[in-house]
This record gives C-alpha cells, structure tokens and sequence, in this order.
C-alpha cells in the first residue's frame, strides 16, 4: 500500500481511468455538499496566502500492471467526491467554452484533456471516470454533450445544473486556482497484496457514513474479480436490491439481522452494529463447508424474497397477504418465523393451509397477550424459540406443542383470560384498539375499506352529559359512565363528524353517516336499539366478545402429543450418557442393586423410556412415572402418585409432599420410597406397577 499527499488535480492529469465497481452505492452527494466543496474552493482560490485545502482521501486499487497505455483502478473509496469534482470541472470547462473565456493559467482545451477525458481513448476508455449503474451513462451523455434522456441520474443532473449556475456568476479563475489547491491523501493498493476490504473496514471505523449493508456488500464484492464482481451483480446482488426498492437503505440491515437470528441461533439479540461482523463470520464458516460465494449470496437472495413477501407486503398470494398483513401490524419481529415457515412452503414440507394457521396461530398469541395485558417486550425471544423449535417432519404440530410448553408469563391465554380481559378492560387505552375493531368488522369474505372510518364512543366521553343521555343512563349515569365507556360494548367505528360525538343517542342513529346508515356490521346491533344504557353496552360487549375469542382462536393440541415431544427432547438430551455418567452409579455399592430394578421396570412395557441424568434415571410413557436417585447406601425411588392412593402394609412409602425437597431429584411426585436390598426391590416394584399403570390409563 502506497499512501502520498498531493494535489488532486495531480492525481487526475495523465491516461488514466478510474471505475467505480458496479457494486458499489450510486452517487447520492446533493447540492448542499457541492455548495460546501464549492465555497470551500473558493475561499481557498481567493486567497493568495491559502496554499491547500485539505479534501479528504481517494483510496484504489490497481492490477501492477504498468504496461497498459491507460492503466484502469478501481475506486474503493472517494466516488462522491471525483464525481462531484468532475461535475464542478466539467461545468467549468462548458461555460468557459460556451462564453467563451480565457483564464491565464488553463485553456479549455487543458480542462478537457488533463481532467476529463483520455485523448487517445475509444470507447469508454475515453473517460477518466467511469461511474455504474444510470450515473455512469448520465456522466458519459454530459462529457458527450448529449441529452442524457428522461432516465438520467437526477443527482448527478442536478448538481451539474448548481455548478453551470454557479459558476456563471463568480471569477472562475478563483475557481479554477482553488481546485488546483485541493489537496488529497493518495492511498493505492494492489491487487493480490493488500486487503481492499481491510481499508474499507478501517474507512467505516473512523465514523465514515457506512451502513452495515455498505460494509456487506463490499465484503462480498472486493475479493472478487472485476468480472466475477459484475456477474454476481447483476445476477443476484442487484435483483436483491430490487426486491427492497427505494426501501433498500433503510430496510436491509434489519432483514440481515433477522437473517442471522434464524441461521446462527445468537443466545442474546444482534445489535445493530453487530450485524456486519456476524455476516461477516456467518460467511466465511460456509465458504469453509465448501460452498461457493455465489451459493451463499443466492441463499441469501432466497432469504430476501420470503422477507419482502411479510415485512415489505410483496406477497402475491392473496390469502397469504391477509394473514402476513394481520400478523406485522401487531408485530415486526415475526421475520425470522416467517421466513422459516416460508421455506418450507417453497420446499413443499408444509401446505398453504397450515402456512396459514401457523401465521394465525401466531396472531392470536400476540393479539391476546397484548389484550390481557401480559410482557411483550420478550417477543423477539419467544418467536426466535419458535422458529428454532419447528420442526420440518411437522410444521404446524411443532409450532403448537411449543406454544402449549411456553408457561407462566410466556403462557397462551386461555379463552376464558382472554374474554375476562375484553370485558374488563378500558378497550380504548389499548394500542391495538382499532386493529380489534378492524379485524372484528373485517371478519368475513366481504371486506370494508374503514380506513376512513374513526372510533367513536357510542355513550359521549364528554363527562357533562345531555339530559337526554342521563335519561338513559338512569339514576347511576355517573357511575355507568364512569365504568363502560372505554369498554368494548360502547366502542366502535364511524364515518359521522366528530363534532356529533355528544349528540344523543336517536341523534346518532338517524343523522347523515350516522348508525342506521352505516355500512359497518359492528354497528347492526346499534341500528336495533331505541335507547342506550348499561344493560344494553353490557350485551354489546359480550357479543363481540365472543366474536373475538372466535376469530383469535385459542390454541388446541392434544396433551398426549406435547408429551411426546417432550419425551424426545429428553431422550435427545441423554442421548450420549451412559450408566457410568450417573454419579452413585459409577462403580458404587448400590450398582447391583440398580441394575436389578432396571430390568425390573424395563420388563413393565416395551413402551417405557429410560432417561439417564447425572445425578438420576427417569421412567417415562409419556409423562414420567418412576424417578430413581442413586445414595451411597440406597436408591431413593421417586413416584408419579398421590399418596393418599398408597395401599402400603409394608408401610415403605412416604408422603414426599411434606418434604422441602429430596436431594437430587429434577421431577415433582407424591411418593417416594427407599430400596436398601432385594427384598425392597420387590416391594417398591407393587407401586412403581401401580404408578405405571396410572400413566397408561
């Protein structure tokens, strides 16, 4: 690597081309960056005793090859700023050849030949700079003095007009003695040497504005060559960046982290500026599986499509749109869940119908949480144990038994929670009001536009009622309305003016867009009534209620099936112990004895499922029914069993509920027992019979 302070005007005089890659950003500086460079110019070019300006760094990398009449380099850094100076130039060179003037120290022909364009060179070669992507070809039509046409680079246009403007009324040649005072760092590099993307990284870290998908994209692109750059580009980069549209910027790092979380399994989230480096290892640990560095930006292209298709509403499928749509307005960290369910739509392991309950499955549990007032921050978790926890055999059994396992504070609400909630809740302090009353409005094959539509209070919120309202609310009015009206019965949506919002009752109905008018199923049940007071809002809310605990359906699963799955999450955890991984066990007095009862229990049933822990070994059908904890001098026999079930002359079991805990246990049980001999053997086998015969049914 080279790096040299000198003039930029040094830097661009003589055959010389310099590209920018087709991967890089397109040129974005606007006016107010050329009215700073140009001021900048200025000031310096008007003083005598100014000798430099300072423009920052143009960092490239060459082939060392020398022998080419016009050497080629490839611009890593500094493209906003040749673009911009050879717009200022290129202005400067027009106007000077269009009026035409005479500056002491350049000709126009000079400006042309030393900073514009190669003599000697055809075709693109003709150029000093050769842009990509539109500015590439609105930068050539400008040199050429053609129209660029209608799909010109609206940047590169319009800082080009600011600099004609410009220049046409100050001295140009103050302008033109500035930019030869422009002073830059020179950084080369060369190809098969130096790390370009080292620099660039190094560029990001001195608080360039680079986002995590600049430092990405150059990632990928710099280790290739210029002709394996532009195919990957135009095969699978830019497409990708078509999907985002004019959204690119602003959406992709997210879609990579939600990328990330569904392949890397992060334990903590990936915070923003984490995303580039975990890419970044992500990467290299597939190219050292083998796999190419096209298969790994087609997965991610692949990724892209589902993303788009949920978090960007690209889906064309209809039904799939619905459910995408209901799901991201109560949520956006779903991405990862979706965009595992969507490849496994696309790999046909899961139907269109059971894509579509996942996803309403999902709504429900976010929808009633939010409704029953449980956390909601741990939802990004929640959804990332999800994801992690389908399973490609059974998408939609998984995802169910992993929401029937989630307990406590991670809970499904149940229907009678969710319906206690709606009924007793102040429905208008939820954020996710309206979505409530969307969706119940919306809930059939006729769908209405209600983005019009407001919220309204069917009983005012006004607490200085009409006569007519007291009337209706009887005796307690003050007290009705202190209790019902932000409940769901008094809500709903309108297209009247909210400056009715007080009339009466009859006024409402009948007034121009009023109840009797609207179009809205969620007011049918107002059109019906002659009066309104608490008997009736009470009915109101309980109808919708339960139109509500239909639609965001509860989750249903047979328990028998959440029991399996937790038996094969046992047995995959034990999968690598052994006997001698049980710590009494491993050579200890009480191996003898172990053994004998292990025969004994295994010959109950070949359904029964050994689990060896470190510090115990557990019985299973599907639920457990039998624990036994290795001692030093005896094995302490846990049971699935009610004591008050126990027939015991032999009086050896034990009521283990009246112990704080028993040592080394990892289950709970009513019984428990201790084996010392043989002889205990066959009587502890009685009850663990017993509590067997219990879990089979």
């Amino acid at each position: 690597m080279k790096a040299l302070d000198i003039p930029l005007s040094q830097l661009l005089e003589g055959p010389k081309q310099f590209i920018i890659p087709i991967f890089q950003r397109t040129y974005s500086w606007g006016t107010k960056h050329c009215e700073q460079l140009l001021k900048d110019i200025l000031l310096v070019g008007e003083n005598k005793n100014r000798h430099a300006h300072f423009l920052g760094s143009v960092v490239y990398i060459t082939d060392d090859v020398h022998t080419a009449a016009i050497p080629r380099w490839q611009i890593i850094d500094g493209q906003q700023r040749l673009a911009t100076i050879t717009l200022f130039l290129l202005a400067l060179y027009k106007t000077m050849q269009e009026h035409p003037i005479t500056l002491p120290n350049v000709t126009v022909e000079e400006i042309e030949d030393y900073y514009l364009k190669n003599r000697h060179g055809r075709n693109d070669l003709k150029y000093k700079l050769l842009l990509t992507q539109r500015d590439k070809d609105t930068m050539i039509a400008l040199l050429r003095g053609t129209d660029p046409g209608m799909q010109a680079s609206v940047s590169i246009m319009d800082n080009y007009k600011y600099f004609l403007d410009y220049l046409k009324e100050i001295n140009l040649a103050h302008a033109y003695d500035g930019f030869k005072k422009l002073m830059i760092v020179d950084v080369s590099l060369t190809r098969g040497q130096d790390d370009p993307q080292m620099i660039f990284e190094s560029l990001n870290s001195t608080g360039l504005d680079l986002s995590q998908a600049d430092l990405i994209r150059n990632f990928v692109f710099m280790r290739q060559s210029p002709d394996e750059q532009t195919r990957l580009y135009l095969e699978i980069w830019y497409p990708m960046e078509q999907l985002f549209g004019i959204l690119f910027i602003k959406t992709f790092d997210y879609f990579v982290r939600d990328y990330l979380t569904l392949m890397t399994k992060p334990t903590t989230p990936i915070h923003q500026n984490e995303i580039y480096q975990e890419y970044k290892r992500l990467f290299q640990m597939k190219e050292g599986q083998g796999k190419t560095v096209k298969s790994i930006i087609a997965d991610l292209y692949k990724y892209t499509k589902y993303y788009c298709c949920f978090y960007l509403g690209k889906e064309h499928d209809s039904d799939l749109q619905e459910a995408f749509v209901n799901l991201r307005q109560l949520i956006e960290v779903a991405s990862p869940f979706i965009m595992r369910l969507y490849k496994l739509y696309e790999d046909e392991r899961l139907t269109k119908k059971d894509f579509i309950e996942a996803v309403k499955l999902a709504e429900s549990y976010v929808f009633r949480r939010s409704v029953c007032d449980m956390q909601t921050r741990s939802l990004g978790q929640i959804f990332a144990t999800l994801t992690y926890a389908i399973n490609e055999e059974n998408p939609l059994e998984s995802i169910k038994v992993t929401f029937a396992r989630f307990t406590k504070n991670r809970r499904f609400p149940s229907d009678a929670e969710f319906r206690e909630s709606l009924l007793s809740r102040d429905i208008y302090s939820l954020r996710n009001r309206r979505f409530l009353l969307n969706r119940l409005e919306n809930d059939s094959e006729e769908k209405i536009d209600t983005s019009n539509f407001t919220i309204e209070h069917v009983m005012p919120q006004n607490p200085k009622l009409s006569p007519d309202w007291k009337t209706a609310l009887g005796d307690s009015w003050e007290k009705v309305h202190e209790t019902y009206l932000h409940k769901l019965g008094n809500l709903t949506l309108t297209g009247y003016n909210q400056r009715y919002s007080d009339e009466s009752f009859n006024n409402k109905k009948t007034m121009e867009g009023g109840f009797n008018d609207s179009p809205l199923r969620l007011n049918r049940f107002l059109r019906e009534q002659d009066t309104w007071n608490e008997t009736l809002m009470i009915e109101r809310g309980n109808i919708l209620a339960e139109h509500a605990v239909k639609l965001w359906r509860s989750l249903e699963v047979d328990e028998v099936i959440v029991q399996r799955y937790a038996l094969e999450e046992r047995r995959a955890g034990a999968r690598n112990l052994t006997l001698d991984n049980v710590e009494a066990l491993r050579g200890g007095p009480v191996r003898k004895l172990f053994d004998i009862l292990q025969i004994r229990i295994k010959a109950l049933s070949d359904d029964v499922t050994e689990i060896l822990d470190r510090r115990n070994v557990t019985y299973y059908v599907f639920e457990y029914f039998a624990q036994v904890i290795p001692r030093t001098h005896n094995l302490t026999v846990l049971l699935n069993l009610d004591f008050i079930e126990v027939s015991d002359d032999s009086e050896i079991c034990r009521d283990a509920t009246i112990q704080s805990f028993i040592t080394n246990s990892t289950v709970k049980g009513g019984v428990f027992l201790q084996i010392y001999s043989e002889t205990d053997i066959d009587k502890a086998m009685l009850f663990i019979r017993q509590t067997y015969e219990n879990a089979i049914g």
